[in-house]
């Protein structure tokens, strides 16, 4: 007699991990940090033309607090790089990152003294989205593999990780210290 036939029917077997992460993947809340004209093409996903409800992301948070993907559209300033850190020491754990553009990813034309070269030398981004800008249908295709890989991360790698960088210390430095200019 095999398993089958032993349970019950309406029994389903899963495990924790499987579990959490189709949780985590289902429930996504966007932190939109829009800067330039990327933030347009973001805020027509969440239009009815696209709809970002039917991934459970139809709520743009206003607060970091109740967010766990930061969504990076456009350039970033010298000015604004103190301010996108702290919103995103600020969102929960685990958080996402999703450098949204050419301009959010490598500074794109903007390479000069005032434009950062990239979001990923003020927080560290999970998924990066080419254009510029780009098309609502590139943003979903990105959120879609996003999900993906939040599907099969392990519960407790970003934990480990985020003791590894920092060598299991517990202190954080502030990010006006980390980002003072010099």
């Amino acid at each position: 007699m095999g398993l089958e036939e032993k349970l019950p029917n309406g029994i389903l077997l899963a495990s924790l991990e499987g579990v959490v992460n189709w949780a985590r993947k289902n429930s996504m809340w966007p932190a939109t940090f829009g800067l330039a004209c990327c933030a347009i093409e973001m805020m027509t996903s969440g239009g009815s033309r696209y709809d970002l409800a039917r991934f459970g992301m139809e709520r743009f948070s206003a607060t970091p607090r109740q967010a766990d993907l930061m969504i990076v559209a456009g350039r970033v300033t010298q000015k604004m790089a103190p301010v996108l850190r702290q919103i995103y020491d600020q969102m929960a754990e685990p958080r996402w990152v999703l450098a949204m553009g050419v301009c959010a990813s490598s500074g794109g034309m903007f390479n000069n003294y005032a434009v950062v070269q990239g979001v990923d030398h003020i927080v560290p981004v999970d998924m990066y989205l080419p254009g510029c800008p780009p098309r609502p249908e590139m943003l979903l295709d990105a959120i879609l593999k996003l999900h993906a890989k939040v599907q099969d991360e392990p519960i407790n790698a970003r934990r480990a990780q985020l003791r590894e960088e920092s060598g299991a210390k517990t202190e954080m430095i502030p990010s006006s210290v980390k980002y003072a200019k010099k």
